[in-house]
């Protein structure tokens, strides 16, 4: 800003204008400072020179539109403005060339998805999106998760990006809500990012009472068939969900549910779980332990987990029970029927009872495909009749793994699983050893407050559940009742 000198006059101020002049005027900028200077003669305005408080030089000015092109090209735009009471001030615009600058980055190419139908392979779907072989080549063998876009399956997605020409710049796999493969070209070859989500956890609960079976209450209160067989493992070792569970018998269970945004994934594992039995009720709670293991535990601390499961297969109705002087249904002479047999559709899953190792696994023509499980010293289980067979002699199994599933193989009437309990050699009814099986495992006394703490909320909400189920029982007369 220029202060506001005193006027000087005659040569003195001639001089003192002339270098206000050169102060205004800068190489290259002649001509704008000559239309600066006409504009302040035409309208009158007041430059002062910083020489001197008390003079001023008016001067005339033209209109601003009356600039004379000998001044040539204009690079900027010197304007002088007087804000009020400060004096004037010089400023300066950018050239007005540089507001008409346009932006030369590249726009991103959409993605143009492609459903995965049946009978495709990666060539049809990458000829679909307009990509050749040799495309479909280099990020398969390039990329260090090619592998996984060669094994796609129905109703998966597969999306392409192209480049500017067309060439092919990415591709992304969607697995499934919560892992997606982006392939992407780069000047060494494709490279591969996996993006993974986590789901939202969210607590849900129901409660139940049985007037069938098991399967058929947890359907009604809106329970998976994964969370229902997940109820029955948890309580597999003191129920027999086959014979045990009567009408009038109840269930509260409070379970996970996963959420990608606000759509359902999926189901979680089970927080804690209630079932009342013949008039019993039995309590189960997950807890983690110091070790990092999850498991299930009664109130008092003593695992759900016993050695052997009660009925050994997701099974739909009992056939027929242990009986030593059974009439046998195929060569009509009485046999003992030295198990249980569990009547359920051809392909129904046949768990390991227990831990183990698997003794024998083969055919022969009366038991069909079996399988052996030794448990440790004392215990041989028998599982005659399977469709197929999922364990080999020799693997070690755990208790609840899949080794095989229902069938009708061998002297069979129709598709059913034998199971057989041997003690020392000795076949025992399957029903009633479990008396005799070994004690379960507790908490130990140093995790003891630690658990009470971890459980303390999940009680109480367990005690609520059945307190509301068996009022709504009540005033239904004892009929149905589910909530979700």
């Amino acid at each position: 800003m220029l202060s506001a000198p005193n006027r000087r006059r005659g040569a003195t101020a001639s001089r003192d204008e002339g270098q206000l002049f050169s102060q205004f005027i800068r190489p290259g900028k002649t001509a704008v400072a000559g239309f600066a200077l006409l504009s302040c003669f035409a309208t009158g305005m007041v430059l002062q020179s910083p020489g001197d408080n008390n003079a001023s030089v008016a001067q005339q000015l033209a209109p601003a539109d009356i600039l004379p092109e000998a001044f040539g090209p204009i690079d900027d735009l010197w304007m002088v403005t007087r804000p009020a009471e400060t004096g004037f001030k010089l400023t300066v615009d950018a050239p007005a060339t540089a507001s008409a600058q346009t932006s030369t980055e590249p726009t991103e190419q959409p993605w143009v998805e492609q459903v995965v139908k049946n009978g495709d392979n990666l060539s049809l779907i990458f000829q679909r999106a307009g990509f050749s072989k040799k495309d479909v080549h280099r990020v398969v063998s390039e990329s260090k998760d090619g592998k996984a876009l060669a094994r796609i399956f129905p109703g998966q997605i597969v999306s392409f990006q192209s480049d500017e020409t067309g060439g092919l710049a990415a591709v992304r796999l969607v697995k499934s809500p919560l892992e997606t493969i982006i392939y992407e070209r780069t000047e060494t070859g494709f490279s591969s990012e996996i993006v993974s989500r986590t789901p939202d956890v969210r607590e849900s609960w129901a409660t139940a009472e049985i007037t069938s079976s098991l399967f058929m209450a947890g359907k009604q209160a809106g329970l998976s068939y994964t969370t229902i067989m997940d109820l029955a493992t948890i309580f597999g070792g003191v129920i027999d969900f086959v014979q045990d569970p009567r009408q009038g018998d109840a269930f509260q269970v409070v379970y996970e549910e996963l959420y990608v945004g606000d759509e359902k994934y999926g189901d979680g594992a089970i927080v804690a779980a209630s079932f009342t039995n013949r008039g019993k009720t039995y309590n189960a709670f997950r807890y983690v332990d110091a070790s990092g293991e999850a498991n299930y535990y009664n109130e008092d601390g003593a695992s759900m987990r016993r050695a052997f499961l009660l009925a050994p297969v997701d099974f739909t109705r009992i056939s027929s029970n242990f009986n030593m002087k059974r009439m046998h249904p195929i060569y009509k002479t009485t046999r003992p029927h030295r198990g249980t047999d569990y009547a359920a559709p051809t392909g129904t899953p046949v768990y390991a009872a227990g831990d183990g190792k698997v003794i024998k696994a083969g055919y022969t023509g009366a038991n069909g495909n079996y399988v052996f499980i030794q448990h440790g010293d004392q215990y041989v289980t028998h599982y005659l009749h399977l469709n197929k067979r999922n364990v080999k002699e020799g693997q070690h199994v755990s208790q609840s793994q899949v080794i095989g599933t229902v069938g009708s193989t061998g002297a069979a009437t129709g598709p059913h699983l034998h199971y057989e309990f041997l003690v020392n050699g000795v076949h025992r009814d399957p029903r009633s050893i479990h008396k005799m099986l070994p004690k379960v495992r507790t908490i130990p006394a140093a995790e003891m407050t630690a658990f009470r703490q971890s459980i303390h909320e999940s009680s109480l909400q367990m005690a609520s559940l059945r307190s509301d189920n068996h009022l709504a029982m009540n005033a239904s007369g004892g009929t149905d009742s589910a909530t979700n």
